[in-house]
């Protein structure tokens, strides 16, 4: 499993344990990571065995632990439909979103979650992501454009420009992916990571966009798209079914084809 960022000089310890209550049809236990920054008490994980009968997914485990068992459970999630991308965290060993990912898919014995790797951890399984949304907005992820826009109408497509956006607009930001690269871990001060790059491809195949070569320019840079090395840890855990790797290596290929035109 993937090393998180914890406290400094902080060590993850054995924490509590609630047994399954009296009568459990069907009992599952989870480790559970558990970190508050108004203790000042070193990360621990608590383990729960809970009764999954009427929890298909892990964020049902999870809200039941917060509603039946311990309240001081602290997690993200809105939608409950893999839209949102708030309940991103790392289940079983995966970067995956809680709520689209069933209890009975995870291995048989102890369950593990964390909150996603490398990431300050603002409390339990909720990661800081500040600094991900600030490398999202410095793409400026909307159309660039130098014409006027049409008085009459909106800027429109045809079906096939319209087709290159499939696999592209899907993204929810969730950091799944840009969480798992190993990439990121270690550069991701200054690597854009997956999810960023996969959205300024977005961008730059729009056929309504018209600043493509700025776009290329802002990312011809050797940490903030060359410090990819094509690991495909992104593709393999977008929960989405997404190819950030392609977009990746899309974007490089664009860059040569610029310099050799």
């Amino acid at each position: 499993m993937a090393e998180f960022t914890l406290p400094r000089n902080s060590k993850v310890q054995p924490g509590k344990h609630y047994p399954a209550a009296a009568g459990a049809k069907k009992p599952r236990t989870f480790r559970i990571y558990r970190w508050s920054p108004d203790d000042g008490q070193n990360p621990r994980v608590d383990t729960y065995e809970v009764d999954v009968s009427s929890c298909p997914m892990v964020l049902d485990v999870l809200l039941k632990i917060k509603n039946e068992i311990d309240a001081t459970l602290t997690l993200r999630r809105s939608c409950r439909e893999g839209i949102c991308g708030s309940c991103a965290m790392n289940i079983d060993g995966t970067n995956t979103l809680a709520c689209t990912h069933a209890v009975d898919d995870c291995s048989r014995g102890e369950i593990p979650i964390y909150p996603l790797p490398h990431l300050p951890v603002v409390k339990d399984l909720v990661p800081d992501l500040t600094h991900f949304y600030a490398q999202h907005a410095s793409i400026r992820p909307w159309i660039r454009t130098q014409s006027p826009a049409p008085s009459d109408r909106e800027r429109l497509q045809s079906p096939e420009e319209r087709k290159q956006l499939d696999g592209l607009y899907e993204c929810i930001l969730c950091a799944c992916c840009s969480t798992s690269c190993p990439s990121y871990w270690w550069n991701g001060d200054r690597y854009l990571g997956p999810a960023v790059l996969l959205q300024a491809y977005r961008w730059i195949v729009d056929s309504r966009d018209e600043d493509t070569g700025t776009r290329l320019d802002e990312l011809e840079d050797p940490f903030r798209l060359y410090r990819c090395h094509t690991i495909m840890n992104c593709t393999r855990t977008c929960p989405k079914g997404l190819n950030p790797a392609k977009a990746i290596a899309e974007i490089k290929k664009l860059i040569v084809e610029r310099r050799m035109a």
